[in-house]
């Protein structure tokens, strides 16, 4: 289990009595993260496990699936009925009046909402109130180990590499006159994630022209345009290290045009997608460089001003960033202003993207990188896309 003493002293920081872990049917991978433990059989009763600000943490689990939570420590609490269920969880809870969950309120973090209302309507009713335990999440499974961070350094050295030949690649076969697709591309993408020892869950965008302007367009076999001379092609790729397990991601997004001469629309678009990328780096760095704290909607409001300022607000759609770690989405602050009110603080040992993009009918441009929070100072942990690929 993640450090006990750590995870209470945030507890006492916080001013929360406890947190209570709850799970079904392994509906809560958070759960398994934090008190790093996977079950030995499928998990069919409900279970607890409760660590207090103060003391021993305790668990409640059914008869029939009773060492279910062996692995961990704590008094066990048998139940078989739904009344003794009840009475368990009163008297796991004692007098503890704000308790964390895995919640959040009207659902503003989703990736940190996994308990059901029922459960958080059950535990309210014996007096606690239910507190998000969307900042101890960030705190306990969003900050990266050394190790990690240099995973995502490795990766992101390969993933550049992925995407300067891919990019290579389009060219060279549009000036060959060989027929070439968004697929292709794709294919070209994953074998050689696969020959860089690399690993993506999906993925990855490979768009052209109109394509671009879906975010998160991806080509199929039976879907997909050719590319041709004077196409804009849009990549979107991700990736981790396929060993240690623990490794996390790298993700990016890099726009090119195939032709002599960018039209001068596109490049504009490219200008302002550039900007407020550019106006989101600086606010962070800023930030952290004095010392001032920050919230992920902060970032958004940096990035997205900058785009509304030159009159495309609308066209972009999506939050300017999200949380990185073993899941290319990661459980730590969002920098979101647009999709959520995202008010976590950017801390450190943390890293997310900041990814702004313009998506107009005929063509989408946007612009990845990757932000990792240190001590005092925040990076762009990859190369930085300053003028559009000139795939030709």
């Amino acid at each position: 289990m993640t450090n006990l003493a750590d995870i209470q002293s945030a507890l006492r920081e916080q001013g929360l009595d406890g947190w209570l872990f709850f799970d079904h049917h392994e509906r809560d991978p958070l759960a398994y993260r934090i008190l790093s433990f996977r079950p030995a059989r499928h998990v069919t009763r409900r279970w607890y496990y409760y660590i207090p600000a103060q003391g021993e943490p305790a668990r409640i689990v059914h008869r029939i699936e009773a060492g279910m939570l062996d692995a961990l420590p704590g008094a066990k609490i048998v139940y078989s009925s739904w009344q003794t269920q009840a009475d368990g969880l009163r008297k796991l809870l004692g007098n503890a009046r704000r308790v964390a969950m895995q919640y959040s309120g009207r659902c503003a973090i989703p990736y940190v909402s996994m308990v059901d209302a029922g459960t958080v309507e059950l535990v309210r009713s014996f007096g606690p109130e239910v507190i998000s335990s969307a900042d101890l999440i960030q705190l306990f499974e969003a900050r990266w180990t050394d190790a990690q961070l240099e995973s995502h350094l490795e990766a992101g050295r390969r993933v550049d590499e992925v995407r300067r030949a891919s990019f290579a690649e389009i060219g060279r076969r549009v000036t060959a006159g060989e027929p070439v697709t968004e697929w292709d591309i794709k294919q070209f993408v994953l074998s050689s994630f696969e020959r860089a020892g690399l690993f993506t869950d999906h993925g990855p965008i490979v768009a052209a022209n109109a394509n671009a302007s879906n975010p998160h367009y991806e080509p199929t076999q039976a879907e997909h345009l050719p590319i041709h001379k004077g196409d804009l092609v849009l990549l979107d790729m991700w990736a981790r290290l396929q060993e240690p397990a623990d490794s996390v991601y790298y993700d990016i997004t890099w726009t090119g045009y195939a032709g002599p001469s960018v039209p001068e629309e596109v490049s504009k678009v490219f200008g302002i997608v550039v900007g407020a990328r550019d106006a989101a780096i600086t606010r962070v760095q800023s930030a952290i460089a004095a010392g001032t704290p920050i919230a992920g909607y902060e970032v958004d409001d940096a990035c997205r001003g900058h785009i509304v300022q030159h009159g495309l607000g609308e066209y972009f759609v999506h939050r300017t960033g999200h949380s990185i770690g073993r899941d290319v989405h990661g459980t730590g602050a969002n920098m979101d202003n647009l999709e959520t009110h995202d008010v976590r603080p950017l801390i450190p040992r943390t890293c997310f993207s900041v990814e702004p993009g313009i998506y107009l009918p005929k063509f989408g441009i946007r612009s990845e990188v990757n932000m990792y929070i240190g001590e005092k100072q925040a990076i762009v942990t990859g190369e930085i896309q300053r003028a559009l690929v000139a795939i030709l």
